[in-house]
């Protein structure tokens, strides 16, 4: 099976939901980024999102001036519709999780404008970390 699509219950393809990726690093995850516990964000997001996008934790992403780094790629229909991956940063606090939660969602990346705050988070990481997580 590709990765563009997975089965339902009923048999039929559907086609892949957007993938949020959870850097949980050597900076992201950890006690270095004080003041947020980070499994509960990790297993809030999960649950939140079980039926509507993979999350995914991931080793590091190499942003880690950017901890803790959540990335949003969009659904197979998103990227049609012209959407790409949105890194975003900094995200330590549960009003930025759920803001995420809410936008993933609606439908994420080419599908939904994210709300205007996620503006603050959002970041372009370099190249070659862009090419590390497409491949």
């Amino acid at each position: 099976m590709s990765k563009q699509s997975r089965r339902t219950v009923t048999g039929k393809v559907a086609a892949a939901p957007c993938t949020v990726t959870v850097c949980r690093g050597c900076c992201c995850g950890t006690p270095k980024v004080p003041g947020l516990d980070h499994a509960a964000q990790l297993t809030g997001l999960r649950a939140a999102l079980a039926s509507v996008a993979t999350v995914r934790p991931t080793d590091c992403l190499d942003a880690c001036d950017q901890a803790n780094v959540i990335v949003i790629q969009p659904s197979a229909e998103g990227r049609k519709a012209g959407g790409r991956p949105v890194w975003l940063g900094l995200v330590n606090d549960p009003d930025a999780a759920a803001d995420i939660t809410a936008w993933v969602k609606a439908g994420g990346p080419g599908l939904v404008e994210p709300p205007d705050i996620l503006e603050l988070y959002t970041f372009a990481p370099s190249r070659r970390i862009r090419q590390a997580l497409d491949s």
